[in-house]
């Protein structure tokens, strides 16, 4: 079998010398071509050749960031034709997907497990979601979770480290900067509802747990699920006691989170979100951008997992 394998060396859980570890036991497996991201993007372009150059495995190792520019790459130009498939060494600082999937975060014991499932050619098919042009394997959101998402990677770049306590204090920082916390400025649009109008913060899932805080899971939308379509969390107003409520059940509740400001849908196929004012976006953690308007669509079975 000929791999790609496309390692970030900035992945905050792998070190050189347990990926080298790592390298050596896929490569008596497989003939690998490996390849470190040097800038943003890389992952993309990487993935984009592997899908080229007719590579029948994609193997990222580092966090959520690396493969979902993996997953765009190979994507590029849409699911028609051979794919490779994709297999995930975690080494971020959260690894959202891998946990969702079952895939041990010890990076010993995934390449165990994928060794596995290469042996015994064991694949699963993995939906996805998609803002505008740009795939996401669990979550998306407008509005303040990606401001939040913004504000950390700006910290990274200065040269913080993500830790769960960066993330808490840059979410306290932003929530109390938002403009007008009681009103929301997003409408949302979906097939066969009334749009919901006032939408202050909306997270997209197509799994559960949305992410996770350290060791804690956190579940706004408990019923999304990668065989399914999309689900949404939304809070018509960011005031300090329903917010404080929300992210409370988000950590406590198994089935969802409930209250007179809260938005949800469940198993979407598509839908829109409208802002009059340009509005902070992500995907898996990334910053993307600001946008007015965003189309969010589910992809069934867009790739193959081997774990």
């Amino acid at each position: 079998m000929r791999a790609l394998v496309v390692v970030n060396p900035n992945a905050t859980t792998t070190s050189e010398r347990t990926r080298d570890v790592l390298l050596s036991a896929l490569g008596n497996d497989m003939d690998l071509d490996v390849v470190a991201t040097t800038h943003r993007d890389h992952a993309t372009d990487l993935g984009r050749q592997a899908r080229e150059k007719r590579f029948e495995l994609v193997v990222a190792v580092g966090g959520d960031g690396t493969i979902n520019e993996l997953v765009n790459g190979v994507l590029d130009g849409g699911g028609d034709g051979d794919l490779p498939d994709l297999a995930i060494v975690p080494g971020g600082s959260t690894n959202v997907l891998a946990r969702n999937l079952g895939i041990p975060e010890n990076p010993v014991e995934a390449t165990g497990l994928l060794l596995d499932a290469l042996r015994t050619g064991r694949r699963h098919p993995l939906g996805l979601g998609r803002l505008d042009q740009r795939y996401f394997t669990f979550a998306a959101g407008f509005g303040l979770d990606a401001d939040v998402i913004r504000a950390v990677e700006e910290a990274r770049t200065a040269g913080r480290k993500a830790t769960p306590a960066l993330y808490v204090r840059t979410a306290l920082r932003r929530y109390f900067a938002q403009r007008n916390r009681r009103h929301g400025s997003i409408t949302l649009e979906a097939p066969g509802i009334d749009p919901v109008t006032g939408v202050a913060v909306a997270i997209i899932s197509n799994c559960s747990p949305w992410t996770y805080l350290g060791n804690l899971p956190l579940r706004p939308t408990p019923q999304a699920d990668f065989n399914a379509g999309l689900d949404v969390f939304g809070l018509t107003s960011l005031g300090l006691l329903p917010t404080l409520s929300s992210v409370a059940q988000m950590a406590t509740r198994h089935n969802g989170t409930r209250g007179r400001r809260v938005v949800t849908l469940h198993n979407q196929a598509t839908l829109t979100l409208r802002s009059p004012v340009p509005l902070p976006a992500q995907v898996d953690g990334d910053y993307i951008g600001e946008r007015e308007t965003i189309t969010l669509t589910s992809i069934p079975d867009a790739v193959r997992v081997a774990f």
